[in-house]
């Protein structure tokens, strides 16, 4: 058992080393927000070269992607999308996120002619109140082939 638990530490870390030097592109989402798991199959569906891989925020590494960025593991209350090593968090997640996919989707980035603090103002009324709006599961939802066979964590 300790060795399960110490290739998964190694794993895990490995895995972040290659998220934080950009060798990898992410989307760290929380996995029982249905509204957050609409946006994982949406990025799946429409990012059609790939680029991105999805880590739920309740794994093991989901937490180190959070406790790296001094973000709170208790409460979800933000996407994060790593380009190139870069992490984006709030509206910037999702003006990056959708800027990387491509045609028309590269077209949300005129919302960066929105001023940041309104955008994370909306981003953060909307993620507080996401549960109530949109819904909560009590477990990460199944995912589809399409979506599982790019889930690192």
């Amino acid at each position: 058992m300790e060795a399960e638990a110490h290739t998964l530490v190694e794993t895990t870390n490995a895995v972040l080393a290659d998220i934080l030097a950009g060798r990898r592109d992410v989307v760290v989402f929380d996995g029982v927000c249905v509204m957050c798991s609409a946006l994982m199959r949406f990025t799946a569906r429409f990012d059609t070269q790939q680029r991105f891989e999805f880590v739920t925020a309740q794994s093991p590494l989901g937490a180190a992607l959070y406790h790296h960025l001094g973000l709170d593991t208790d409460v979800y209350q933000t996407n994060i999308v790593f380009v190139g090593g870069t992490p984006n968090l709030k509206s910037g997640s999702l003006v990056a996120l959708l800027g990387a996919m491509g045609w028309p989707w590269r077209a949300a980035v005129i919302f960066k002619l929105v001023p940041k603090p309104i955008r994370d103002s909306i981003y953060s009324l909307i993620a507080r109140n996401r549960y109530r709006l949109f819904g909560r599961t009590e477990t990460c939802e199944v995912p589809t082939e399409r979506v599982r066979k790019r889930l690192i964590a």
